[in-house]
């Protein structure tokens, strides 16, 4: 069965849910079942090229290994149907970056247990030998109960081997550059407390409205992780918790052993504190 109007394969399409430059995510129903799945397509001005497809059959191989009420399930590459796309678990939700755009009030109410599931998916990551590398609020998609999936596991690095799928001598730097923490950028080698920075970048994000660091160009913002000085979260939401804004600070640490040890040390002390003074965060949206 080849490629159809509405079909790919025996996956008839029912939706788009979200494009990006190389992919397309929709809705599908495989024939003969009633459950629906997401199907991840590359688009087909990228279906012969080999790096996307490696990145995707990476992100299959990768995911396979978590087993995690906060961390999307991948199903199975398929590269017979005249265009290679990866099935899995659809999760009908919103990125966190789109909801801190559009439904800033959502968050205001449930971003204390929305943090925590986020933290609780990437820790499984890492115990499972897994670095997601690219850590932030388009990673993350959490519905109207709150619940949470970590995403997009297509540059994720072995803890174990230091396999990557750029190979350790890469000369490209592999992130989200508004995210992405001093190592990553210097290609040293990395463990969990990379995903640490980069987490307690989008934490910054989620609490203020702000990001971390902002510049002019690419290469100043990228100066600025390695060498800035660290933001003060309660100078951008004067409403933060003392406590809460001196663990973002620790997770923004230039040096590595300066941070939480791993997530789990995170959790430990998250989950003592409250974010915010009064309930709710004050909202920025400048």
């Amino acid at each position: 069965m080849g490629v159809g109007r509405d079909f790919i394969g025996p996956f008839q399409l029912i939706r788009l849910i979200r494009a990006g430059n190389t992919t397309q995510v929709w809705e599908a129903l495989r024939d003969g079942q009633t459950e629906r799945v997401a199907l991840k397509i590359l688009m087909q001005s990228h279906a012969k090229d080999k790096q996307e497809i490696e990145q995707l059959k990476h992100e299959t191989m990768v995911a396979k290994h978590f087993d995690h009420p906060n961390v999307i399930k991948i199903y199975d590459y398929h590269d017979t149907y005249g265009i290679p796309f990866i099935s899995m678990q659809l999760f009908n939700a919103k990125n966190l970056k789109l909801e801190m755009r559009e439904r800033p009030e959502f968050l205001d109410l449930n971003l204390q247990e929305i943090v925590r599931r986020c933290a609780e998916g990437l820790a499984h990551v890492h115990e499972r030998g897994w670095l997601h590398c690219d850590i932030k609020p388009d990673n993350y998609l959490a519905d109207e109960q709150g619940n949470v999936k970590l995403i997009d596991f297509s540059i994720a690095q072995s803890l174990k081997t230091k396999f990557s799928l750029f190979g350790r001598r890469s000369s490209l730097i592999r992130g989200t550059r508004s995210y992405i923490s001093p190592e990553q950028i210097r290609r040293d080698r990395l463990d969990v407390r990379s995903d640490v920075y980069s987490f307690g970048c989008m934490l910054y994000e989620l609490a203020s409205g702000k990001l971390p660091y902002t510049a002019a160009n690419p290469n100043e913002l990228l100066n600025k992780h390695l060498r800035g000085p660290i933001p003060s979260l309660q100078a951008a939401n004067p409403n933060v918790n003392v406590e809460f804004a001196n663990l973002v600070s620790r997770m923004l640490a230039k040096r590595p052993d300066d941070r939480p040890s791993d997530m789990k040390e995170f959790l430990l002390q998250f989950n003592r504190l409250r974010m915010f003074r009064g309930g709710v965060r004050r909202r920025t949206n400048e």
